[in-house]
């Protein structure tokens, strides 16, 4: 077979390979220089991408190269041989590797012998988006032109696949440093220090969640409804050294009792009525990381005993299979039952409860976090105002007044939904009396405790939401009326009217 018969064989292999792993670019390109180290005497074979928006080229697929030499293999745009191939667009073509002073041989791979090198560009659309390389013996200058020519051919073949493995890549990376940004922005998130109470109680709940996030250990949080277990238990986590990996969240109490085991450790194919496949469990998914189980009091009998045997063992089957799967999974649980009065009625089980209860952490209700309301409130309010595009200023002093008087049994996340609610519904940037729900307007605070028994007084609702109105605008302006005067868009006789008509004092708020 002469030189133009092996190179249209060799041809007729590459567009095989094409057609068969189009799906696969990867493969595809190792396989191609593969066939020609086997059909053509190549020795070795490089193909460098250029990184979108740099002028760095970095080899993607190759042979005969080693790791340590593959990731040696980056080049700037003009550098040596390869990168000044990627500049111009031209291919070029070096005898003698030994003889040449501008082949940098950045791979290392070349000791002493007398080696030819070929590089071409790779050009899709007018744009040069990599290089083509190879080794081969030295031989007569026209030979080598020969197969310089052949290597140009084969890669205007492979330019369009070529192509496709870039905009993977760049895919890839963009995807990957996304996931690195949100990973950080829920770190920070759900940094102690972004975590808002400064009551005593909570200080020591931080001292415990700095004590147990580096260990391994169980951690119960136990609190009542609203009060933030969750947050705990994902400030434990992205405090941890598994905070790259993930954090899987589970209400039990929200998943019906027959789907919970398979929920939580998976099912076989065919394993019950409706499994079409097989399917992972939350354990397998949290595996390297944290899994939340809210309202562990919840559980079954039934279940309380598998998830025994994981807490013990780290191992389990799925439903309907006999495979054992072991799992290095940090177990948060969380609960607002009385798991103790659960035990006494044999609901509960007493040495899950233990298991669980290696590090519990207490969480207060709202009412007894009294100096964080305000706080909370305030970071709210923030928090509000920017996702509806309101300015938001501040919370009035009656408002304030109605939060610190109620009883709060929904705890912080009755607190949000109030200022999430009093945000939608201001429309002057502060938070009012009568922008609180129903449930804090006590008569006292909307000053309607002296309305008659046989009905609402008109004239008095009036003028309490006028008082309201005209504390605010004194506080904005220090007590000076005829700046509130313009505010609101009155005469400063009529204000001083209602000043003195309403009993308000405007030397208490300079």
């Amino acid at each position: 077979m002469n030189q133009s018969e092996k190179e249209l064989n060799v041809l007729y292999k590459i567009s095989q390979t094409i057609s068969a792993r189009q799906h696969n670019v990867s493969e595809l390109l190792n396989e191609v220089l593969q066939i020609l180290e086997t059909d053509m005497g190549v020795q070795r074979g490089a193909l460098a991408l250029r990184k979108p928006e740099t002028d760095i080229l970095k080899i993607e697929a190759s042979f005969g190269l080693s790791e340590s030499e593959i990731r040696r293999g980056q080049y700037q745009l003009g550098e040596g041989v390869t990168g000044r191939v990627a500049q111009t667009g031209k291919p070029e073509l070096v005898p003698d590797t030994s003889e040449a002073p501008d082949f940098l041989n950045r791979t290392k791979a070349r000791s002493d012998e007398n080696l030819a090198f070929i590089c071409v560009p790779i050009i899709h659309l007018t744009e040069v988006i990599g290089t083509m390389s190879i080794d081969l013996p030295t031989a007569e200058k026209s030979v080598l032109k020969g197969y310089a020519l052949f290597l140009e051919h084969v890669a205007q073949i492979l330019a369009s696949a070529v192509s496709t493995i870039r905009e993977e890549i760049e895919e890839r990376t963009a995807l990957e440093s996304e996931n690195e940004m949100l990973r950080r922005q829920l770190g920070d998130r759900y940094s102690i220090d972004n975590m808002v109470g400064n009551c005593n109680s909570m200080r020591l709940i931080y001292e415990q969640i700095v004590q147990v996030a580096n260990s391994a250990a169980t951690v119960l949080v136990r609190g009542a409804s609203g009060t933030g277990k969750e947050l705990i238990a994902r400030a434990i986590h992205f405090n941890s050294p598994r905070k790259n990996n993930a954090f899987i969240s589970v209400n039990c109490a929200a998943l019906p009792e027959n789907l919970i085991e398979s929920e939580l450790f998976g099912h076989e194919k065919g394993a019950f009525t409706g499994a079409q496949q097989q399917r992972k469990g939350r354990f397998e998914l949290a595996n390297g990381g944290t899994i939340f189980l809210d309202e562990i009091g919840d559980i079954s009998p039934a279940v309380q005993v598998r998830l025994l045997r994981v807490l013990q063992e780290k191992s389990f089957e799925r439903v309907g299979g006999n495979e054992t799967i072991t799992v290095n999974v940090r177990v948060v649980a969380a609960t607002s039952r009385n798991l103790e009065e659960g035990m006494e009625k044999d609901t509960f089980r007493e040495d899950l409860y233990y298991r669980l209860n290696v590090f519990p952490i207490l969480l207060p209700p709202l009412r007894e976090r009294k100096s964080d309301i305000i706080l909370l409130a305030d970071h709210f309010l923030q928090k509000y105002g920017e996702m509806y595009g309101k300015d938001m200023k501040r919370i009035s002093t009656s408002a304030i007044n109605m939060m610190m008087a109620y009883h709060w049994p929904g705890n912080v996340r009755e607190l949000e939904n109030c200022v999430e609610r009093a945000v939608l519904t201001s429309s002057d940037g502060v938070i009012h009396g009568f922008n609180m729900p129903p449930s804090l307007q006590t008569s006292d605070e909307t000053h309607t405790n002296l309305l008659p028994e046989n009905g609402a007084n008109l004239r008095q609702m009036v003028d309490a939401y006028e008082r309201e109105i005209l504390i605010d605008a004194l506080k904005k302006y220090r007590g000076n009326a005829a700046a509130v005067a313009r505010y609101l868009q009155a005469t400063q006789r009529i204000i001083n009217y209602r000043i003195k008509n309403l009993g308000v004092e405007p030397k208490n708020y300079k």
